[in-house]
């Protein structure tokens, strides 16, 4: 098996995550502007890309053991694209690099993106806690309580007062 094939696997493996990165940056303005049907179809799109991505990642570990199989080497776990670059000849070495290079970069661009939108939910989440609470306030003992434990309950009003 020449590296040809794991070289395409990776360039599939680059596009799907190039294009999970293009879906982070639509996430993030969602939840900037708070269109929530928006952020559901993209959580669904996201869903969709990171199973294509697994299924695309399988297929390079396949084609990562085919290759070192074919330069004579065994590997009982999946290698790593590390692994090839070191056993492979010179003029692949340097196409594998450069595509690791990539693989690295956008992941971490990835990661990042990932990271700010975690945070911009968290952000919202306790916008909307506050908001709550500020609206149906927790009912708090404001007076001096008894130290025995006993609650005495206020004398009940109407809004008839009969007495007069």
């Amino acid at each position: 098996m020449s590296a040809s094939t794991l070289i395409a696997t990776l360039e599939k493996l680059y596009k799907l995550n190039k294009s999970l990165l293009d879906l982070s940056v639509r996430k993030t303005d969602a939840v900037k502007s708070g269109d929530m049907k928006g952020l559901d179809e993209l959580l669904k799109d996201e869903q969709k890309h990171i199973a294509a991505i697994n299924t695309v990642e399988n297929e390079r570990q396949r084609h990562s053991a085919g290759y070192l199989t074919s330069l004579g080497l065994l590997t009982e776990e999946p290698p790593t694209l590390s692994q090839c670059i070191e056993y492979s000849e010179p003029d692949d070495q340097a196409v594998l690099l450069d595509w690791q290079s990539k693989m690295t970069e956008l992941i971490n661009r990835l990661k990042e993106r990932n990271e700010l939108n975690q945070k911009l939910v968290y952000q919202s989440l306790q916008f909307v806690n506050m908001n709550l609470s500020i609206m149906h306030p927790q009912d708090q003992q404001t007076t001096y309580a008894r130290p025995n434990g006993e609650k005495k309950s206020p004398p009940q009003r109407s809004l008839f007062d009969s007495q007069a």
